[in-house]
């Protein structure tokens, strides 16, 4: 079975902290690479991080320095803490499995994603 099931946003003051987190279901985890993306309304969604199974990390210049991906590989899940939050960083935020710097959708699947609005 393909899931991947967002939560953790939320509304915050800019400069303000949120966690993300992403429960996947085992075949997806296992498999690939792991990543988090972010859209809004109008325009392209943004990778802004990856992980892969081996635990190398990689960041969009957007969020570097102020975001940390990571994944606890006994409870197949995958977290974003995001730190000195921007207005900017207003849009909805997905658990993607990812392949190089590509997302993956898995048998066409796509998650609800999660809301992120940062207010001035």
């Amino acid at each position: 079975q393909v899931q991947l099931v967002e939560s953790g946003g939320g509304l915050v003051q800019a400069g303000g902290s949120l966690r993300l987190s992403c429960a996947a279901s085992e075949t997806i985890f296992r498999s690939n690479d792991m990543g988090w993306s972010r859209q809004v309304p109008g325009k392209a969604r943004e990778l802004v991080a990856t992980i892969s199974r081996g635990g190398m990390t990689n960041y969009a210049d957007s969020v570097k320095g102020r975001f940390t991906i990571s994944r606890d590989n006994a409870k197949t899940t995958v977290y974003l803490l995001m730190n000195s939050l921007k207005p900017e960083d207003t849009a909805v935020y997905y658990c993607n499995a990812v392949v190089g710097r590509a997302i993956f959708y898995p048998g066409g699947y796509r998650s609800q994603g999660t809301q992120v609005t940062v207010s001035s």
